[in-house]
């Protein structure tokens, strides 16, 4: 190949990798604008990714959380085992939400379109999110007390919910039926077929424009780029065998109980295993995760070691082995409840982290506070049921050189985006937000101090009922290397007679009557390095910003009012 060649090709495929991420994030947008359920349109919790005939990842929404590119990811192979690639036709689109088949859990359903090239699937577009409500015994799919997923709402195994481009109106009917708001369930997965429509669509455009072997080349190359890229990265890391550990407070079933999520890291030149033997057996409640959230959470924690800019797609995961012994919280056998499956990824990624981080000072981080859910619901006047759901995260740890960012999810969760502004929530629910602040002194102290969490009033304008699942909260997020545990947060109704009642971690089906006001409180982020090392200059803003109070910086730091 000549010079001028080398450079066009360098030029196109620069293109085309572009043109990969628009479509996504394209999809992403669409499946946002047209849902139904409003945390998805004011919170933006929407993921769009592209995949190859073999379940590749080839590209996914910037939106996405790590969370939703591995689970489509882990996904596709069920699908296609289920409707081979040779069976399919143009229009045709799929769903599956079960977690034992690649899925999250019941409310999060995937939908698959497939890609065809010269006759044949060369390509799979893949959307995905939290869609209103499928059944289970609790509201919006929050079964914060599930002992089995039967529990948590309607599975789907691999489904066709369009052939050549006409629905399947049974399937559609049954998750109709299973709903309890069935419009916005029904809306919601609309949106989803849309955003895989968009996809599609560019894809075909690009293979117009490039032909389908050239174009399968180039996306070949970029996947193998991304892995060099990885590898390059690894093998800067220390050679050896590294071990950590984290503790997940309760499964809110089991009293007083906790479950440990333990990982050996062996680091062996460009190539890394990583190992959960020694984790806790799975759990009677729902905070199990399966392989695909596991596998997330295993990921996310590794590419924080690594060059931020490396593209997320399949070159991320060939480096990496990750054994998940089954039957435990980390890859939990079936009927286990898997809804609250996010307290069990985000242990795994502290674990990780401790064991890679533990040889490098400048990649120490402390631990952080977790996503907090709750869901709200009544009836309306006219007898029409309303819910919704929503998040609200805690602090995050502190890291080396840096405090921890105040009340930030982590971006496997989405990050704050997924947040809706109060202003629309209140306008179409019968609960008004009295106050929403940082929680002063919450943040762990120590040489750089954890994020602080948050302290949201909600007061209720008719009935409603209330569900919560938090964690990190009974055990507060720990601090590292002489830092101190963030502050725990809380979950409490004040009600409207005057008495405060204070929730469990994990509870459902609170009644709540006018006037009474839920109380959430989130979760400190750890604190890094000894507080009496803290820059004097930085306690001193934290105190003026109202971050610290001076009871605060007495008993923590030392240091008089």
């Amino acid at each position: 190949m000549d010079v001028l060649s080398r450079v066009d090709d360098t030029i196109t495929a620069e293109v085309i990798r572009n043109a990969l991420a628009v479509a996504v994030e394209e999809a992403s947008i669409v499946v946002v604008r047209s849902s139904h359920s409003t945390w998805i349109q004011e919170g933006a919790d929407a993921a769009g990714a592209l995949l190859d005939a073999t379940g590749q990842l080839v590209a996914q929404s910037t939106a996405t959380s790590l969370m939703h590119g591995a689970s489509l990811r882990t996904t596709l192979p069920y699908l296609l085992a289920a409707y081979p690639a040779g069976t399919m036709r143009p229009g045709d689109v799929y769903a599956i939400n079960d977690p034992y088949q690649g899925g999250i859990h019941a409310n999060d359903i995937l939908v698959f379109r497939p890609i065809f090239a010269q006759g044949a699937v060369a390509y799979v577009a893949g959307t995905l999110i939290h869609v209103a409500d499928v059944g289970g015994v609790a509201i919006a799919g929050l079964a914060a007390l599930a002992a089995d997923t039967f529990a948590e709402g309607l599975l789907l195994p691999a489904v066709r919910l369009y052939r050549e481009g006409v629905p399947e109106r049974d399937v559609f009917n049954i998750i109709e039926r299973n709903s309890r708001a069935p419009g916005k369930v029904i809306g919601d997965v609309h949106a989803l077929v849309a955003g895989t429509a968009v996809v599609a669509k560019r894809m075909e455009e690009l293979i117009e424009r490039y032909g389908a072997g050239p174009l399968a080349r180039f996306v070949a190359d970029h996947l193998d780029y991304t892995e060099r890229r990885m590898r390059e990265e690894l093998a800067a890391l220390p050679d050896g065998t590294f071990h950590g550990s984290f503790v997940v407070d309760s499964d809110g079933l089991a009293s007083g109980r906790t479950y440990d999520v333990r990982a050996r890291v062996d680091v062996a030149g460009s190539q890394v295993t990583i190992d959960f033997d020694g984790t806790s057996e799975q759990s009677a409640g729902s905070i199990n995760s399966s392989r695909s959230q596991t596998t997330s959470g295993v990921i996310y924690a590794v590419r924080c070691v690594v060059d931020p800019t490396i593209a997320m797609n399949e070159g991320c995961f060939r480096p990496i082995d990750i054994r998940l012994p089954p039957g435990t919280l980390v890859n939990p056998n079936p009927p286990a409840a898997c809804g609250g499956r996010v307290v069990t990824v985000a242990a795994a990624v502290d674990a990780v982290l401790d064991a890679l981080t533990s040889s490098r000072e400048d990649l120490a981080i402390a631990a952080s506070g977790l996503i907090h859910v709750f869901t709200l619901s009544g009836l309306s006047g006219e007898g029409q049921r309303w819910l919704n759901l929503f998040y609200e995260f805690g602090g995050i740890g502190a890291r080396h050189g840096s405090d921890g960012p105040d009340a930030t999810g982590c971006f496997f969760l989405g990050g704050r985006s997924v947040i809706p502004q109060l202003e629309p929530v209140e306008a179409q629910y019968p609960f008004i937000a009295e106050s929403c602040r940082l929680l002063p002194d919450s943040g762990g102290a120590g040489q750089w101090r954890g994020g602080l969490g948050v302290e949201m009033r909600l007061r209720m304008l008719s009935e409603g009922e209330l569900t919560v699942r938090g964690d990190r909260m009974g055990v507060p997020p720990p601090g590292r290397r002489g830092g101190r545990s963030g502050l725990g947060g809380q979950f409490l109704v004040e009600r409207a007679g005057g008495e405060v009642e204070r929730l469990a971690h994990k509870q459902q089906n609170i009644a709540l009557a006018p006037g009474d006001v839920f109380i959430i409180r989130t979760s400190g982020g750890g604190g890094l390095g000894d507080p009496a090392q803290r820059d004097r200059g930085a306690l001193e803003r934290d105190i003026v910003d109202g971050r610290v109070t001076p009871q605060g910086a007495a008993r923590d730091y030392g240091v008089g009012p």
